[in-house]
C-alpha cells in the first residue's frame, strides 16, 4: 500500500501543482492580451468575442477541477490510513494522524489552486464583458452619428 501514499503525495500533489503553474501562465497571459486588444480592429462582434474568450474554459476547468482532485487525494489518504489500520491490527495514533494529515494538505492545495484561479477567472471575465460592451457603444456611436445633408445640385 506504500504506492498509494506515494501516488497521494507526489501525484496529486504533482497534478494541482502543474494545475497552479498553468493557471498562473494562462492568467498572465489573458490579461495580457486582454490588455492590449485594440476593438476598433474587429469587424465583427463575435469575432472579437472569439478572440477575448480564447482559453479561458482552461482557467475555468482548473477552478472547478482543482477542489475534486483535492477531495480525491482525501479520499485516497483516508483509505490509506484505515488500510494501515486494518492491515497492522494496532491503533497507533500517530500513524493515523499522519495518514490524516497527509490527506487533508491535499485537500487544501486543492483549495490553494481553486480559490485564486476562480478569482482570476471572474476578474478576466468581467474585462471581457466591458470590452464587449465598449464594442457595443462603439457600434451604436456609429450607427447614431449624424450624417452632412446632402447639397441638391440642381
Amino acid at each position: 500500500m506504500n504506492w498509494l501514499k506515494e501516488i497521494v503525495e507526489y501525484g496529486m500533489m504533482g497534478l494541482l501543482g502543474a494545475m497552479s503553474f498553468f493557471a498562473v501562465a494562462l492568467a498572465v497571459e489573458r490579461y495580457l492580451t486582454l490588455r492590449k486588444v485594440c476593438i476598433a480592429e474587429f469587424s465583427s462582434k463575435k469575432e472579437l468575442e472569439l478572440t477575448l474568450t480564447q482559453r479561458m474554459h482552461f482557467l475555468a476547468s482548473i477552478a472547478s477541477n482543482a477542489p475534486y482532485i483535492g477531495l480525491l487525494g482525501t479520499v485516497l489518504g483516508i483509505m490509506l490510513t484505515f488500510y494501515t489500520m486494518g492491515a497492522e491490527g494496532v491503533v497507533d495514533s500517530n500513524r493515523i494522524m499522519i495518514g490524516l494529515a497527509l490527506a487533508m494538505k491535499v485537500t487544501a492545495l486543492g483549495l490553494v489552486v481553486a480559490i485564486p484561479t476562480s478569482f482570476v477567472y471572474n476578474l478576466l471575465l468581467r474585462r471581457i464583458k466591458t470590452l464587449l460592451t465598449r464594442w457595443d457603444i462603439r457600434i451604436e456611436a456609429l450607427v447614431r452619428k449624424p450624417r452632412k445633408p446632402s447639397v441638391n445640385k440642381g
